[in-house]
């Protein structure tokens, strides 16, 4: 499982946007976001630096978690 920091989410709306944007390249992948840690734990097969891009690409800042 790989976490990310992704800043910018405020609501389920974003919880959603994020969601979907990890699942549009992995249909597969298990996401587990958490508002108020402003993480995101993703279990795919696709490499960190896509899913970056892909949540990058639906309005959000996104960083690995360390």
């Amino acid at each position: 499982m790989q976490t990310f920091k992704v800043d910018g989410m405020t609501c389920g709306g974003c919880v959603g946007a994020v969601t979907r944007a990890v699942q549009a390249v992995d249909k597969d992948a298990k996401v587990e976001v958490d508002l108020a840690t402003k993480t995101v734990k993703v279990d795919s097969k696709v490499s960190p630096l896509q899913i970056i891009d892909v949540i990058t690409n639906a309005g959000f800042e996104a960083r690995t978690a360390h």
